[in-house]
């Protein structure tokens, strides 16, 4: 399993138009081999910025290399500077693997 994180600063006041953002694009991350979900996470507003992040779990790292090369990748991002306006600075990439034998869930 691969996790992949995006951390966004979100400008103060920003918060609702940043989410409407995420809630009306076209991912099309279910078409994609290896996907398995998405979440869009809110986290504290500190001073200067709102926390949020984005979080997608893939089968391999493989499977997330293959969305970052692929057509719906740069459809799902073509508009992304249209609102530089709600961002402070660019995103924070993070990529996890699991560590083998530490999994645990109540499904």
């Amino acid at each position: 399993m691969y996790i992949a994180m995006n951390r966004f600063h979100i400008r103060p006041g920003e918060e609702e138009a940043f989410e409407t953002i995420w809630k009306q694009r076209e991912s099309r991350l279910r078409e994609l081999p290896g996907f398995r979900s998405f979440r869009l996470l809110r986290g504290d507003s500190q001073e200067g910025f709102t926390l949020f992040a984005s979080h997608t779990i893939w089968d391999s790292e493989a499977a997330f290399q293959a969305w970052t090369k692929s057509e719906a990748f740069r459809q799902a991002h073509k508009n992304a500077g249209d609102h530089n306006h709600v961002y402070l600075g660019h995103p924070k990439f993070e990529g996890f693997k699991e560590v083998p034998g530490t999994a645990e869930s109540a499904e």
